[in-house]
């Protein structure tokens, strides 16, 4: 065998190597699917002008996590229904992170929240990088998530969030009955 074939061969074994070590030692990214952990965010509460993030501000909380724009018709088709939700569940403990992905300032999201008297919260994510985070593949994609932090349900496209189904397991993850008030958390 000639010393060029040697050297062809080293060098195909060397990256057949280095691919499989690739494969086998690569951080595995589970993504944000149902019975996996919500992965962590953090986006600008518009509230507060503070950054938030869900493994500090969430934590322990059956919360909704809502990626949205203020352009897409059926995120602001759903906001009504979600806000009905937050008034019946939020003094149980239930809350709601709508994160808008809208890539200029923040005043217009502040104004949409005005306009349809959005009493939860709205945080701000102008870089968009809670896409990538999420592996969003369109507006509104939204993720329950239990206590715990595991997502429930995960549904993409408008949802609507204010019905008896989504009602029923929102009382369920907080231990509460549908249609009785609330007991404020303690």
């Amino acid at each position: 065998m000639s010393k060029q074939s040697t050297y062809v061969i080293a060098i195909v074994a060397g990256l057949g190597i280095g691919a499989w070590a690739l494969v086998q030692f690569a951080p595995k990214h589970v993504g944000a699917e149902v019975g996996s952990r919500a992965p962590a965010f953090s986006a600008v509460d518009l509230g507060t002008g503070k950054v938030s993030s869900l493994n500090d501000h969430y934590k322990g909380q059956v919360t909704l996590v809502n990626i949205w724009a203020t352009w897409c018709l059926p995120c602001r088709a759903e906001m009504p229904a979600m806000e009905k939700l937050y008034k019946e569940f939020g003094p149980a403990g239930f809350r709601i992170a709508a994160v808008s992905i809208d890539e200029g300032g923040p005043d217009a999201v502040k104004q949409f929240a005005r306009d349809f008297g959005i009493t939860f919260d709205v945080l701000h994510d102008a870089s968009g990088k809670i896409q990538e985070i999420y592996q969003t593949t369109g507006y509104p994609e939204s993720f329950l998530l239990d206590r715990d932090g595991v997502i429930v349900k995960k549904v993409i496209g408008e949802h609507p969030w204010s019905s008896e189904n989504s009602r029923r397991l929102i009382a369920q993850l907080l231990g509460v009955k549908v249609g009785t008030p609330p007991a404020a958390p303690d």
